[in-house]
Parts: C-alpha cells; structure tokens; sequence
C-alpha cells in the first residue's frame, strides 16, 4: 500500500457497507459497462523524490520563458518588472496562508488591503466605486456586460474589434445566459470606425465596449466614441491597460460608466498566462449592481477608524434571480500584488514609467519601420505595444509562423501572430515594448528581423491575401 493511497482496504469495505453496496462493481453498475476502465489503471511504479524532481526538471526545461529570451510578446500579458518588495510582503504568511477572504468577519489587515486596492484603482479610472478585484480582465469585461443590461433593460450588446478577442469571447459566451446579441463593429485606421459605431448603436443597445488602448495597441478617442453612445442612452464600457493610465485620459473623464481590465502590468509576472487578477470600477449609480464585494471605510463606537465588508454580491446570500453576479471569490493576493506595487512605484513613478514606455515604443517603431520587410500597420498614436506587417525583402508575402520560429531560435520573442485572432492581418505582428526591453534589445531585434525577413524559406508564394471582415455579428 502506497504512503499517498487515500483510503485503505478496510476504510472502503466500512464505506461500502454504510451505503449499502457489497462492492465497488455494485456501487458504478449503473454506468454502462463499454464506459467502466474494466482494468488496473497503466500507471508505472513509484519513483524516488530525487528521480522525480530531475524528471519535472528536464521537462521544465523545454519551456520557453521571458528570463531565457528576449521578449517583445504582449497582446494583454506584459514582462514588466517585478520589484523584489513585491514578493517580500505577500509572502508574509497574513497574506499568503489564509483562506479565501470574503466572509463578513474577514480581518482589518485584509480590509484594509481590499480598500487601499479600490481606492488606487478609482483613481487611475476616474471613476468613483471600484470593487475589490475580480479573476481576470475577460470575465470583467462580460461582468460589465451584464450590468448593463441589467442597468438598461436592453439586451443589444455593440462591441469594437479592437476589444481584446479573449474579452470578445468570454462576452459572447456569457450572453447566451443573458439573451442578449452582441455585435461587432470593425477598425479603420488602426483604430474603432466611428461611423461603423454611430450606424450600429440603436434604442436597443445597452452598452458598447472600447478598449483603450485597442488590441492593436492605437489609443482610441474614446470621448467620441462615448458620445455617440450617450446619445442613444447606452452605457459605456472601457478596457483599459492599467500601466497606460499613466500617460492617457482616465476613462471617466472620458465618459465612461464602467472600466474594466486585466491587471498583471501591475506586480504580477507572466507565470505562463496566470493567474493575475481583473478590476472592476463604476460610477456612484451601478454600485449595487456591482460583481464582487467592495470593502469601506467606517469608524466604531470609540471614533477609531477601520474597515467593513461594505457590499459582497454572492447568489448565496439572497434569493437567485436578485443576484448581480455569481463570483465567490478574487485573485486578493494577486490584486495585493498590483497595490504594493502601485505604491512602491509612487504617483510620480507610475507616470515616469509610463513616458518610459511611450519613448521607448516609439523608438522601436520607428527602428523597427527601417527594416526592408517592416512597415506599421497604421500610424495611430500608441502607448506601450503596435502592429506591424511584415514583407520578404523581395517583396512576397511571409509566412509568420515561419518569421517568429526563425527568431526565436535567434533568442528573439518578436511578437504576437495577429493572424490567430484576425484573419485580415495575417502577415502582421504585435510587438510590446515594456522598462525591460532597452534600445540594445529593440536594436537587436530589428537585426534578427532583417536577417529573417531576407531568407527565402519565409516567403509564401501563390497564395491570396485573406479578405477584411468590415463588420462581423456574433
């Protein structure tokens, strides 16, 4: 009997006979014989720790990750720099070991936590309430669909192709539950088609979704965008980076009802796609209709100031069809992460990294756009990240797939394929730029590029330019 078997022989004979079956065959009878194993499960016999750990070892080995190559990949997941301060303080074993913190009595520290989160996060927003975190940017997104909905009695849902297609998803599935349409209004000029927006938002439109910057990493003009939705009492829903808010307009000064995003930029690594957590920030009138819970401010009956599980919106607590959302918990240590970070980095700070970033994208594109074979996809103002098509030096189309292996094996993450995403941009890249990329790398990567571009292996030849979808419903 292995020391990691659960139960004995004699545990699942008492179990057995508690229930009333004589034997395990008798207790899964009832599932039809061509779906029972019928066998032993083909596991192999025990290993040695020191065996199994030189396994997992040579297995880890063959990932790729940000700390072997030179990354330039972003599409929504950042390498940004981790500050050492971050992980000292969430190690710390109140924050690190204790359960999921969203019961009523939950401690002063955790609340105190949840409050400075929200009011750092109403602040990069512009935006009043914030709630306390919720699990990522997509399911954030959709959440803020269903507010909407709920806010307006209107099920049309009109979203931009420069929403990231990860939030565009998640939106669609969710609105099979809320019966709603969700349609999608395509790009001009790297950025949302304004007229495409004006003639797609009716009476019937709840909301529509901006993403700011875009997936294409073109800063929007929100303000025009929102108006247009204002005209036909729609809410407004922006995405946004946080790290952008730095440099850019807060959505509520542009008119947003709601902001929501994926917070990793902030003091959480890319740790191959997870976790990280979403945030979610509102004006005054959705706060009951809010996802999550929202810590508040109060003093007690000694004038001491402290903290109070202020709203948890969780279908346990009152009757189903009146819940706003079903979340039963958040990423707090992550979401922890992002406010330490914040802090550390300061007012001042944040906005210095941020002009940072602006500088040094700018630097790359302009290096990049030198390239035989490179050109911007359009000519948008960005902040942090931007697309670019990609030629062989002769001239034919590429074969991106073939681009990106070729310099990886070069030591070089050039980018994001926006082909998985857009069929239209098959031949383009989105490159993201962030404090750790310095003008070595982008110099670097821009010889890889040449270099790659002008071997013959990378050009595709006889084959047509996929068609541009100008407006897709879903």
């Amino acid at each position: 009997m292995s020391r990691y078997t659960s139960n004995t022989g004699p545990d699942r004979d008492a179990m057995l006979e508690a229930i009333g079956a004589r034997s395990i065959e008798e207790l899964f009878e009832d599932i039809p014989e061509d779906l029972r194993l019928g066998r032993p499960l083909d596991l192999p016999d025990g290993r040695s720790e020191t065996e199994v750990y030189d396994r997992l070892s040579e297995l880890a080995s063959r990932n790729a990750h940000a700390e072997g190559e030179v990354s330039f990949l972003g599409a929504g997941m950042y390498d940004h720099y981790v500050p050492a301060v971050v992980d000292a303080l969430t190690s710390r074993s109140e924050f690190l070991t204790p359960y999921t913190p969203y019961q009523p009595e939950v401690s002063q520290g955790g609340l105190q936590a949840m409050f400075e989160f929200q009011t750092a996060m109403s602040e990069l927003t512009g935006l009043p309430v914030s709630n306390a975190a919720l699990y990522e940017g997509p399911s954030a997104v959709a959440s803020a669909a269903y507010l909407a909905i709920g806010a307006t009695g209107r099920k049309k849902l009109v979203a931009s192709r420069g929403l990231h297609p990860h939030s565009r998803e998640t939106m669609v599935t969710y609105s099979a539950g809320f019966g709603s349409e969700v349609v999608e209004v395509g790009l001009e000029g790297g950025i949302t088609d304004a007229a495409a927006l004006a003639e797609a938002v009716d009476e019937e439109t709840a909301a529509i979704f901006i993403q700011q910057p875009n997936f294409l990493g073109s800063v929007e003009e929100v303000e025009a965008l929102a108006a247009v939705a204002k005209e036909k009492g729609a809410q407004v829903i922006v995405a946004c980076d946080p790290v952008a808010l730095s440099v850019l307009k807060s959505p509520g000064e542009c008119g947003a009802d709601v902001a929501v995003g994926e917070g990793q930029p902030l003091g959480n690594r890319l740790d191959y796609g997870g976790p990280s957590f979403g945030f979610f920030c509102a004006t005054q009138e959705h706060i009951r209709r809010m996802p999550g819970r929202i810590a508040g401010e109060a003093t007690d009956v000694d004038g001491r100031r402290g903290f109070a599980l202020t709203l948890q919106t969780r279908e346990q607590h009152i009757r189903r069809e009146k819940a706003t959302h079903n979340i039963c918990t958040a990423q707090a240590l992550n979401a922890l992460a992002g406010i330490i970070h914040l802090s550390w980095l300061g007012k001042r700070g944040f906005v210095e990294l941020g002009e940072l970033l602006v500088r040094r994208t700018a630097y790359a594109r302009e290096r990049l756009g030198a390239v035989v074979g490179v050109e911007p996809l359009h000519d948008a103002p960005v902040v942090r990240e931007f697309a670019v098509r990609l030629r062989a030096s002769g001239g034919g189309r590429v074969d991106t797939a073939t681009v990106l292996r070729l310099c990886a094996e070069r030591g070089f993450a050039a980018g994001y394929p926006l082909g998985r995403d857009y069929p239209e941009y098959e031949d383009c890249v989105l490159v993201a730029v962030t404090e750790r990329r310095s003008r070595r790398d982008i110099d670097g990567l821009a010889d890889v590029l040449s270099e790659v571009l002008s071997m013959e292996e990378v050009e595709m030849r006889g084959q047509a330019q996929a068609p541009v979808p100008e407006q897709v419903a879903s």
